[in-house]
């Protein structure tokens, strides 16, 4: 085992390495080579150092630069340092954290992160959180709370009787709500398509003007901080005015909650305080390994009621948090670790620093690109960038030219009608020097691309 792992340790960290100079995209040879790793089960016992060595050779070369600093498709971080090694201890030990007596040190270390992540989000210190694969089922988990608690305001026990008779809920949501939101909806029963939809501005804002006058029965309104496309955010604040007390609001923040951790971008998110349950991820803005989302739940009773199981031979009689009783699943593995290791290597102001850098960073993107002429279709808030190079059809050939060329990975969008090109910065490892380098490349490929 001994030199095994010092054998992957190895591996891995030449691939990480590697990442600085090789194509972000995997070349079209390497993905064909995975037929290398499709053949026969074995039928006899393989070396362990065999088996690795099979994957560096032909899985390494065939995977997308994620992990490095030049990848700006979708919202993803790399793995920051401490969080990569924490997360392989965290392997290494194992531990099934479920229960605090079963597992004391994960357990442990994830109320504490939970109690960090509070702070540095500035979130009522008293919230349930549970830590789970991420913002599609942190939605979930906060929303199955949420169902939880608009129905037994009105005597309904959903988590004992079901939906059937139940007295119906009704959800609101923004026109620009997140696929993932809408597939957590109809996960709960709630339905993907009987949801009240708002129109929203040029940015992708909720018009508050737009919500109804009044919200008759079990209402859920679903608010978004930091737009998939344009990383605008909805005014919770005004939303919770206009909603009142009695209604449950959610907070789709997948990224743009950890604007809360940063001085100069805290603003977009000025009263997502005033919500009752939040979700987001932690693999995207504060870089630790995949998977590792979080949702947070004003009342933790709500949380726990939605989540928890009882079995005679679960030691669930604790004087600390298990774990298990906030998330879908018994049988997990410690996430809270990674974030641990995240938060207390990074500091608080470590953790603002990064946030703050992406976002200067992305402003750079928009400045260059247009400069250079092109189309930058959005104020750019936090760290997305959209940009349009002509009609749709041009776009998608410089898109593609750009994702050939090796040098950056961006994907595309359609934005309120508009083919465009996406630029999400999230990464730690993300230089100032990657970023000019990167922009070179985008204006020369599009410049060229006919």
């Amino acid at each position: 085992m001994h030199a095994l792992l010092q054998d992957v340790a190895r591996r891995a960290s030449a691939y990480l390495q590697g990442l600085q100079s090789r194509p972000v995209a995997p070349d079209p040879a390497a993905v064909a080579a995975l037929d290398a790793l499709d053949g026969a089960l074995p039928e006899g016992a393989t070396d362990a150092r065999e088996v690795v060595a099979l994957l560096d050779r032909h899985a390494s070369p065939a995977t997308m630069g994620m992990a490095g600093p030049r990848f700006f498709g979708f919202v993803i971080g790399g793995a920051l340092p401490a969080a990569l090694a924490a997360n392989w201890l965290a392997s290494a030990w194992d531990q099934n954290t479920g229960y605090y007596n079963i597992t004391p040190a994960t357990a442990r270390l994830e109320q504490t992160a939970l109690r960090w992540l509070l702070e540095i989000l500035d979130l009522p210190r008293g919230c349930g959180g549970a830590f789970v694969t991420g913002a599609n089922v942190a939605n979930f988990v906060a929303l199955a709370a949420a169902r939880h608690g608009v129905l037994a305001r009105v005597g309904w026990k959903v988590e004992a009787d079901g939906l059937f008779g139940a007295p119906p809920i009704h959800v609101v949501v923004g026109e620009e709500a997140h696929p993932t939101l809408i597939k957590s909806l109809g996960l709960l029963g709630l339905g993907r398509t009987r949801v009240t939809r708002i129109p929203v501005d040029a940015q992708g804002r909720m018009r508050v003007d737009a919500l109804p006058p009044a919200f008759p029965g079990p209402t859920i309104i679903c608010v978004q901080v930091g737009n998939v496309n344009t990383g605008a955010c909805d005014d919770v604040a005004a939303v919770r005015a206009r909603a009142g007390a009695d209604v449950w609001l959610h907070v789709d923040g997948a990224f743009g909650l950890w604007a809360r951790a940063a001085p100069s971008r805290r603003m977009l998110a000025q009263g997502v305080e005033q919500a009752d349950s939040w979700a987001t991820d932690a693999h995207k803005w504060l870089n630790v390994p995949y998977d590792s989302g979080l949702a947070f739940v004003r009342d933790a009773h709500a949380l726990s009621a939605a989540m928890a199981i009882t079995a005679e031979y679960l030691p669930t009689e604790s004087a600390w948090r298990n774990p298990s009783d906030f998330t879908p699943e018994l049988s997990r593995r410690a996430r809270g670790v990674d974030v641990w290791a995240a938060l207390y290597s990074l500091g608080r102001g470590g953790v603002a620093e990064m946030i703050e850098r992406n976002c200067r960073q992305a402003r750079r993107f928009g400045a260059g690109l247009a400069a250079a002429g092109f189309d930058v279709l959005n104020d750019i808030a936090l760290n997305q960038v959209l940009v349009a190079f002509g009609d749709a059809a041009r776009t998608q050939r410089v898109i593609a030219a750009l994702q050939a060329d090796g040098t950056c990975w961006c994907g595309g969008t359609v934005w309120q009608g508009r083919t465009a090109m996406r630029i999400s910065v999230s990464s730690w490892a993300t230089t100032d020097a990657d970023v000019e380098h990167s922009l070179e490349a985008m204006i020369r490929v599009a410049r060229s691309t006919p």
